[in-house]
């Protein structure tokens, strides 16, 4: 029991830190965040993010900033 209990405690603490990582690789490829909800879609979802994901991120400002990529 205690470590069922330790695993909750864990993932509870890290699933705010998860969602802001994936919406903020969905902003660098001008995605909203809305579109994290399409992992609820099984199989097909939790693919269409991965490949987005590992996409190479919008080049120069998008409508969520600028790239910090970018050399200025």
């Amino acid at each position: 029991m205690g470590i069922s209990l330790l695993g909750f405690i864990f993932s509870i603490a890290t699933i705010v830190p998860s969602l802001a990582v994936q919406v903020r690789r969905l902003h660098d490829i001008d995605k909203s965040g809305w579109w994290i909800l399409i992992s609820f879609i099984p199989i097909i979802g939790a693919i269409w993010l991965i490949v987005w994901f590992c996409l190479k991120g919008t080049e120069g400002d998008n409508r969520f900033g600028s790239d910090p990529l970018q050399a200025e």
